[in-house]
This record gives structure tokens, C-alpha cells and sequence, in this order.
């Protein structure tokens, strides 16, 4: 049992920082047993802190002092106090250089924050709180400083040699050394610190930014990857390209460096001028990467190139404020990604993940605010509230302005925050200024948890043509909050007429000619809006295009649902009718007697889908997929995950047997001519392809088993590969299972990312992946627990994919994941703190399976030395 608490740490305490740095020289010596950290700071008192006699502290992690100077003069032990997470030296005059030596040890780095190695490559990260692992210092992202780096390490081993901003001096050393000097003319705070030292190959491109600068692009890969690159490369440009043209933002250093990394805790790291990306979110081929990996590539390297202005020029003064530069920059990718494919698919995608993911998060025990007003350890707030809510929000904001005043307003906030560390409220106001709207309402958004509960009510007086929605909205209880304020909601929505056609929106007896889609701002509990000159009662098409991050409530007809699922005019709202249409099936089949029919229109709905090749394909392949298990857990009071799993199989196995020639059809027409294109319109066929087939698979289909055989074999891509795996591994085709899983593996061995697939696959199948056969993949060579990526694709995958086996009526899923837990906090607990979510909401699901996932979190609990991470999250988890 961990016998002292971690320290809560909260926002209204916030205090500037007594000291700070205006430049760091930091000099590198690199040793396969260790590492020399010369640190040299100019420091300076700040004028805006009250203390004018505060002692320094500089924090420390895991670090062995080996010696302090201050302005060129060294200290005695007594001139300084070294508390290991701190470092206090008590009496320094207003003005002075420190120098401190460390010695650390990269190659026993587990924890992969700070400096560590990775497949033999020296590498760092730092955000939030990683450089305090690396030297004594002020790791706080209000303290911003120049850093000039220079890195020595053997040259035979470590020929590349790389750090923020622009080369400036190299040169030999005794014993076959060698050093590189790099210097950073942007000021920035410690975490968006980088070095790389390794065996690299290096591939090389330039970009010509719209002044005419000529940049120099480089990505640095383990030589086995060379050939994985081209595609980042090509999405690195467009994405340049994309934020000059769309925010008027263009590059400021010379060279930008992207590194791949194989043992990594996050996706990527945007580092100034020197990315460093987990393997996984980079490299890609055809042969490689399935078609979502390159599209999940392509956002992120725009994500992490546009945290260049979004986070870099303008960063966050304190931790609390994460959001300014994760939300913003989440938005920034995500309008990026529309605009590169389908922005209908990629608003359902987006919407997907928020409505099963982060609405859960909302409702969970570690639910808080877009702006948290406390926290134990930062790193449990890398949050999807953070930042896919913390984007709705600035989403929301631009739906409020409109195009052009948001445009503007972000012109403002980088002209007047540039080379600031700043806040949320620094954002909105500049958004106020640039727009004369008054956002303080809106603020509330980024200082309530919990999501907002829409209720819809509506009435048509036939004798005036008036149609009238009733609207209510309310902020359920979360820990910590009660008697929340009513939020500033952008609400759209549009009517349709009986024949499918859109009808004017008139608020008024004397509007003739309204919109046909209007957005209403909720601003108090309870409003009514009044529609004027309609001849027959509408059907309500809410929330359009989920203007806004809420729970929707009103009572649609099946009839209704049907409608809207083949006449809205909005793509989102089409696919989210189709949505709510199989959740109400589904759900009313859940501990339903064995013979109880599955609706029968149902059929004709996905038939019509299949069928209309004049529908967008790739919206047509998003309708096609039924609610997943996670997202109908979510929609449940006491969720019985294996009463759930039964119901979504009736239903799936009903339409795949009715649809039995439709789908053989739809696969056969789907079907690709010619070359591997990355294009929409092949991705959609893809998407609509494997479908079909996982479907007819579903069923025993002899005839789509022969279509998944020779899909495999004939496959030139990965995405047509997988498909047909999974689609085997998902069937009752037993012997076939296993023969693709042993010929997948022995063709794809040697490359690590693939071999995540291929674990991934298994874990997250019902079929393949039950508690006995996740034993044996945790036993496989090719697994490795010091690799957040094999331990996500394995033990991730099943706790929170492969539900039905996950959550076992013996509980051995919950406490196999305790376990796991448990052994991984001692060596890496960032990972066992993601890892345990799915035990946090243990009150969300029926008693029998509650009370077995609180025992395995106080399991987790009753660990000696509990990591800070991980305590923090059991705390929260088992309070009442």
C-alpha cells in the first residue's frame, strides 16, 4: 500500500515564477552507459514576482548531481539544498549563470520520459514534466528560454546527431567522437526540448513557403524503414501548404526534422523544429499501412506541424491551460483532414470517438473540465476532453463567428500572444476583440465537466402553420460539480417536408424567404423557437453536422428515424439517423425472449444503402456499420456487456443473412481496377468491400469465404490484406483462421508495425481473442513489454475492444488487467495509468460485474509504491 499521497496541484494557486531563464547552453556527453549533462542558464529574477528574497528551485527527477556553479564559481554541498526532485539554492543575486553537471542513465530509462533509448537511438521526451529527468531546472511551461544544444557521441554508432532549431557548428573529437552544435532563435519552455543521436537514415525534400524561403525538410528513420517515408514526407508539405493559405501561418526556421521512434508512450511529440513520432504514426507503405493508418498519418503529422504557431510560438502558461494548444491545434488537423477527403466521414469519425470515448470520459470518475481546476499527475490529462472536446469547443466558437471573424480572430491571438506562454481566456478574448461578440457565457464551456443534455419538444398548430421546439439543457453532476450554469450552445437544424424537401426557417409571421438551415444559440435553460408558414407538420433534422459536443434527446419515430436516414440533405444527421435507428433495435432486443423479431424495415433501410450507387460510397460505407458495443455500453444505465454483444450479433446476423446477394453484389461491384490509389472514392470502395465481406464471413458464407481466401492472396495492399484477415479471424472458420494468422505472421515477421496489427487483430476478436489465447500473445517473442505500442495492440486491444471477452461473468478479464497494470507501473506508469481505464466505470455496469471491476481496482490499490499516475486514477476510480 502506498503510504504517502501524491501532491494535488491546483489552478487558483497558480503564482508566477520567481526566476527566469532567458538562455540555456547545454552540452551532451553521450556514453553507452550513461549520459553527462553540462547545463550553463542565464537567469534573472522576475519583476512580476512579489518575492523578492525567493530562493531558486529547479526541479529535478532521477537525476545524480555531480556539480553546481553559480557565476563561474562553485558551490559548496552547503550552498545548496538537493532534495532529488528539487534542487534549492538559497542565495542568488537578481542577476546570474548557473551551471549545473548531472549524470543520467538513458539505457535503464524505462519510463521513456526525459532522455532514453530506443532500438539503440538516443532519444527525449519531454512534455510535460520529461527534462526535469534529464538536468536540474524551472520545467514549467511559463518559463521560456533560448537553448543552444551540443551533442557528443561516438561516430561509428551515433553518426546523426540532432536537436531544435538550426545547425551551427560541427566538428571531430579524440577518440572517435564527433559533435554537432545546434542553436534555437525562438524562445520556448523545456518541454518542446529534442535530441536524437543514432544510426539513421536520412531522406531529404524541400518546401518553398509562400514569401519564397526555401526550407529544408529531412525524416530520419532506422534504415530498415527507409522506404515508409514518402507519404509523411508528401502530408508534411500539404500541411505547410494548408496553414499558409488557411491561417496565413508560414515556417520560421530554416529545417524541419521529423525522427520515427519504435518505443514511444504518445503518438507524436511537437518538439521546435525537430518532431519525434512514434513509428506507428509515421511510416507507411501500401504494403504496410491499412488505408485509416495513412489517413491517421496524415493528421498527425499536420497536427504536430501546426503546434509549430498553435503551441510553439504561442504556448500555455501553466498545465491546466493544455487545451489552448491541444484543442486549437485538434481542430486545426481536423479541418485539415476535411478538406484533404470527405469532410462528412471525417465529421462522423470525429463524432464517433466523442460520443463513445470522451462522453464516457464526462461521465466517469476522472471527469473534468476542458480547463481542469486541479490535478495529482499531468499526465493522466492528456484526455480525450482535453483534447477532442477541447476542439469541439474552438469548433464551436468558429460555428458562433463564422469563417472569416474566427479567421480573424486567430490572426489576433498569434499577432498579440507571439513567443507568450498564455491561457484559455487569452484565446476567447482575442476571439471577443476580433469579432465584437461577447463570449463570456461561452466560457463556461472550458470551466464545466460534464456533457450537456439537450431536450427537444415540439408542436404544430396547423390553423397558424407554426411549428414550435421546446428546448431544454442541463449539465449532469460530476465529481466535484453540482448546480451548473446553462452553456452557450450553437444548435443547428433544419425541417423537411413530408416529401424530403428542406422548408424555409421563418421566425417570424413577416420572414418569407428564411434559410433552410439555421444554427439557434441556446443561452438559458429553457427557450422556444417558433418556425412560421409551414403547411404541414415537419420532420426536425437537430443538431446538424454536431454543431455542438451534446446528448441529444427527443422522441423520433422509427418512421421518422427511416425518413431522415434517406432524405436528409445533411450527410452527418443521415448517418446519425441510420445510428440511432439500429441502437433503438438493438437495444429493444437486449434481454429480449429468444424469438424476438428484429425490425423488419431494418432490411430495406440497408438494402436501399447497398443498393443506390448514386449515394456518396464513403458515407454509404459509414452508415453500413452498426453502433459499436463501447458506444452502446455508453448509452446503457447498467450496462450487461454479454446481453449487449447477443443483441448487436442478432441483428447483425439477421441483416447479413437478408442481405446475403446484396452483399455478395455489393463486393463483387466494389471491387478495385487497376492500381493502388489513395484516393476518396478507392477508400471508400475498400471500406465498402471489406464490409461485405466481414458480414458474409459473419454468417459462415462458403462463397465469402472464397472471396476472403483469394482477397488475401491476391491482395496488393494492406488495408485489402487486413480486411480479409480480420474478416477470418472474426468467423467461425476455424482451420482458415489459423492458416491466415500463421501465413500473415510469417510474411510480415520482421516489420514491427505490422506485427502490431497482427497482435491487435487477435485481441480484439471474440473468436481469437479470449483470456487463454491473450496469455499466449503476451508469450509470443515478438512481444515486448518495454513497447507501449505491443502492450496497447495486446493487452489495449482487449480490455477495451473485444468487450464481450473482456468482460467475462467470472471476472478473470478484470483481474488479468489489474495485473498487467501492476506490472507495468513499476517500469512504465504512463502506460498503466491509460491502460486501467476501462475499470474506472465499474458503477456504469449491471452489479454483478461492477462489484468484480472495483475489486480489481482496489487490487490495483493495495500495490506497494503505487505510482503517482495510477494512484491517482484509483483514487478517483474507488471514491465515493
Amino acid at each position: 500500500m502506498r503510504t504517502s499521497q501524491p501532491q494535488t496541484i491546483y489552478l487558483n494557486e497558480y503564482k508566477v515564477p520567481a526566476y527566469l531563464v532567458d538562455h540555456v547552453d547545454l552540452r551532451f556527453e553521450l556514453f553507452e552507459n550513461g549520459a553527462r549533462v553540462h547545463s550553463t542558464m542565464t537567469v534573472r529574477r522576475n519583476p512580476e514576482c512579489v518575492q523578492s528574497k525567493a530562493p531558486l528551485e529547479l526541479d529535478g527527477d532521477s537525476l545524480k548531481l555531480e556539480s553546481v556553479s553559480l557565476d563561474g564559481l562553485p558551490l559548496d554541498a552547503e550552498a545548496y539544498d538537493d532534495q532529488g526532485d528539487k534542487l534549492v539554492v538559497p542565495n542568488v543575486p537578481a542577476q546570474f549563470e548557473l551551471n549545473v553537471v548531472t549524470w543520467i542513465e538513458p539505457q535503464n530509462n524505462t519510463r521513456l520520459e526525459g532522455l532514453y533509448k530506443s532500438s539503440g537511438m538516443f532519444c527525449t521526451q519531454c512534455e510535460a514534466e520529461g527534462f526535469r529527468s534529464i538536468t536540474y531546472y524551472p520545467d514549467r511551461p511559463d518559463v521560456m528560454a533560448m537553448f543552444r544544444t551540443r551533442i557528443e557521441a561516438d561516430k561509428a554508432a551515433y553518426p546523426i546527431l540532432l536537436s531544435n532549431g538550426n545547425p551551427v557548428e560541427q566538428g571531430e573529437l579524440a577518440g572517435d567522437r564527433h559533435f554537432v552544435t545546434w542553436e534555437d532563435p525562438f524562445p520556448k519552455p523545456a518541454y518542446l526540448f529534442a535530441l536524437v543521436a543514432g544510426d539513421l537514415v536520412e531522406k531529404k525534400d524541400t518546401f518553398t513557403t509562400c514569401s519564397g524561403r526555401a526550407i529544408d525538410l529531412r525524416m530520419y528513420v532506422e534504415p530498415r524503414n527507409a522506404e515508409k517515408c514518402d507519404f509523411a514526407m508528401d502530408s508534411l508539405k500539404r500541411a505547410m501548404r494548408w496553414d499558409e493559405e488557411v491561417y496565413g501561418r508560414e515556417y520560421d526556421l530554416d529545417i524541419f526534422m521529423i525522427v520515427a521512434v519504435d518505443d514511444f508512450n504518445m503518438g507524436a511529440m511537437e518538439n521546435k523544429g525537430l518532431n519525434i513520432f512514434n513509428s506507428s504514426c509515421v511510416l507507411a507503405s501500401q504494403n504496410t499501412a491499412t488505408d485509416a493508418s495513412f489517413q491517421r498519418i496524415e493528421a498527425i503529422v499536420a497536427h504536430e506541424y501546426f503546434h509549430n504557431w498553435s503551441g510553439n510560438r504561442v504556448t500555455c502558461r501553466d498545465w491546466f491551460q493544455l487545451s489552448l494548444k491541444e484543442g486549437f491545434t485538434v481542430f486545426r488537423d481536423a479541418q485539415f483532414s476535411a478538406d484533404m477527403g470527405s469532410p462528412t466521414v471525417k465529421r462522423i469519425e470525429d463524432v464517433t470517438l466523442l460520443r463513445t470515448a470522451q462522453f464516457a470520459e464526462d461521465a466517469g470518475p476522472m471527469a473534468h473540465p476542458v480547463r481542469p481546476a486541479s490535478y495529482m499527475e499531468i499526465s493522466n490529462f492528456y484526455t480525450l476532453t482535453i483534447y477532442e472536446k477541447g476542439a469541439e469547443v474552438v469548433r464551436m466558437i468558429n460555428h458562433l463567428l463564422g469563417d472569416d471573424l474566427f479567421r480573424k480572430g486567430s490572426d489576433l491571438y498569434f499577432e498579440r500572444h507571439d513567443g507568450q506562454a498564455v491561457t484559455t481566456d487569452d484565446f476567447v478574448r482575442a476571439m471577443e476583440d476580433a469579432s465584437g461578440r461577447d463570449l463570456s457565457q461561452f466560457r463556461l464551456w472550458y470551466e464545466q465537466a460534464g456533457t450537456p443534455v439537450v431536450t427537444v419538444a415540439d408542436h404544430y398548430d396547423e390553423d397558424r402553420g407554426v411549428y414550435r421546439l421546446d428546448i431544454c439543457q442541463s449539465v449532469p453532476d460530476t465529481p466535484g460539480q453540482t448546480g451548473k450554469k446553462p452553456q452557450h450552445i450553437p444548435f443547428a437544424l433544419g425541417l423537411l417536408s413530408r416529401a424530403g424537401e428542406p422548408l424555409p426557417l421563418n421566425l417570424s409571421a413577416a420572414e418569407q424567404d428564411g434559410p433552410q438551415e439555421r444554427v439557434l444559440e441556446l443561452t438559458e435553460s429553457e427557450q422556444s423557437f417558433e418556425f412560421h408558414g409551414l403547411s404541414e407538420r415537419p420532420v426536425p433534422s437537430l443538431l446538424r453536422n454536431f454543431s455542438a459536443p451534446v446528448r441529444v434527446q427527443y422522441p423520433w419515430s422509427r418512421d421518422q428515424l427511416l425518413f431522415l436516414m434517406s432524405h436528409d440533405p445533411d450527410g452527418f444527421n443521415r448517418w446519425d439517423a441510420g445510428q440511432r435507428l439500429a441502437v433503438d433495435v438493438i437495444q429493444s432486443l437486449i434481454g429480449a425472449p429468444e424469438g424476438a423479431e428484429v425490425e423488419p424495415r431494418l432490411v430495406g433501410a440497408y438494402r436501399n444503402l447497398l443498393s443506390d450507387v448514386s449515394l456518396d460510397q464513403a458515407l454509404v460505407a459509414k452508415m453500413l456499420l452498426l453502433p459499436s458495443e463501447a458506444y452502446l455500453v455508453e448509452l446503457s444505465e447498467q450496462a450487461d456487456v454479454p446481453a449487449i454483444y447477443a443483441a448487436r450479433q442478432k441483428v447483425l446476423t439477421h441483416l447479413a443473412e437478408s442481405l446475403r446477394d446484396d452483399l455478395v453484389g455489393c463486393y463483387q461491384r466494389s471491387r478495385a481496377e487497376g492500381e493502388y490509389q489513395l484516393t476518396p472514392q478507392a477508400i471508400a470502395l475498400r471500406s465498402l468491400r471489406n464490409t461485405a465481406l466481414a458480414w458474409l464471413l459473419h454468417i459462415k458464407d462458403e462463397q465469402g469465404l472464397a472471396f476472403a481466401l483469394e482477397q488475401y492472396r491476391s491482395a496488393d495492399n494492406m488495408t485489402d490484406r487486413l480486411g480479409a484477415l480480420r474478416a477470418l479471424v472474426n468467423s467461425d472458420f476455424a482451420d482458415e483462421r489459423e492458416q491466415a494468422l500463421r501465413a500473415f505472421y510469417e510474411q510480415y515477421s520482421d516489420d514491427p508495425q505490422v506485427v502490431e496489427l497482427w497482435f491487435s487483430v487477435q485481441a480484439s476478436s471474440y473468436q481469437a481473442g479470449q483470456l487463454p489465447q491473450i496469455q499466449t500473445l503476451l508469450d509470443h517473442p515478438a512481444f515486448d513489454w518495454k513497447n507501449p505500442n505491443k502492450v496497447r495492440s495486446v493487452v489495449g486491444a482487449f480490455a477495451g475492444q473485444n468487450l464481450a471477452a473482456f468482460h467475462k461473468a467470472d471476472g478473470s478479464g478484470y483481474q488479468f488487467l489489474a495485473d498487467q497494470v501492476c506490472r507495468l507501473d513499476d517500469s512504465n506508469p504512463q502506460i498503466a495509468a491509460r491502460l486501467i481505464s476501462p475499470l474506472t466505470r465499474w458503477k456504469k455496469f449491471a452489479p454483478h460485474y461492477g462489484q468484480q471491476m472495483k475489486a480489481a481496482l482496489e487490487c490495483v490499490r493495495g500495490k506497494s509504491e503505487l505510482s503517482p499516475d495510477v494512484y491517482e486514477v484509483v483514487l478517483k476510480s474507488l471514491s465515493d
